[in-house]
């Protein structure tokens, strides 16, 4: 009787050489870790500020959820840990696919182009609080570009997938503008109605989202003409 051949892992698939499959599942671990991390830590600060004001640990997840960076910290912490993991269960499957997972990387590149061009002279956070703040908005951005790069196949874009990257970034804004008209609280400076009122806000967010085109286009043209440069595979 012979023996059966194992079936092939989908980073196998991906990436024929043993050898980038393993630095593959390695890198993705390491944001996976990094992501869970500085979720956990952000979780547990935020929490314990809310609570030190009198309010609910509810109230402190509304808080948590309110801000983009944490959306998409958790969205990194759930792609890339499918991305370390051997197996082809759906959530596997559907993050091993190179136009999400670029969808993933251009969200954590744009939350880390707009904090440090635009909030990070706000506060001066130090210690443990800082160590925080550089794991999400500078560490596992950069993480995730070296990934992308490396390990990311090319693919061949549709118009139709490419503005579905749209989806994630215009729902946050609808319901964050929604719940500050209701609750009064906005997570950002720049989209705050209360102090600029909507038509500035509108303006601030017409600027941001074509920011974000510009990434969009930034790397989907990488991934057309420039990952040969990185790539010899």
């Amino acid at each position: 009787m012979s023996t059966p051949t194992p079936e092939p892992t989908l980073s196998a698939e991906i990436f024929p050489d043993r050898q980038l499959a393993n630095l593959s599942c390695m890198l993705a671990l390491a944001i996976a870790v990094v992501s869970w991390f500085a979720l956990s830590a952000q979780t547990d600060i935020t929490i314990g500020r809310v609570l030190g004001h009198g309010m609910s640990v509810m109230d402190g997840l509304a808080r948590l959820s309110s801000y983009l960076t944490n959306l998409t910290i958790l969205l990194s912490a759930v792609s890339f840990s499918a991305l370390a993991l051997q197996g082809s269960n759906p959530v596997n499957r559907f993050f091993r696919k190179p136009q999400v997972i670029t969808a993933v990387v251009a969200y954590l590149v744009f939350v880390g182009i707009a904090y440090n061009l635009l909030l990070r002279q706000l506060w001066q956070p130090a210690g443990f609080r800082a160590l925080v703040n550089e794991s999400l908005h500078t560490v596992i951005p950069l993480l995730s570009m070296v990934y992308w790069i490396f390990f990311v196949p090319s693919f061949q874009p549709s118009l139709k997938k490419s503005l579905l990257w749209l989806v994630y970034p215009v729902v946050y804004l609808f319901v964050t503008l929604w719940r500050g008209d209701n609750s009064g609280f906005y997570p950002y400076p720049f989209i705050n109605v209360r102090d600029l009122g909507y038509p500035h806000v509108l303006l601030n967010s017409v600027g941001l989202f074509a920011g974000f085109l510009l990434l969009m286009g930034l790397l989907l043209l990488i991934n057309h003409s420039g990952k040969a440069i990185f790539l010899r595979r």
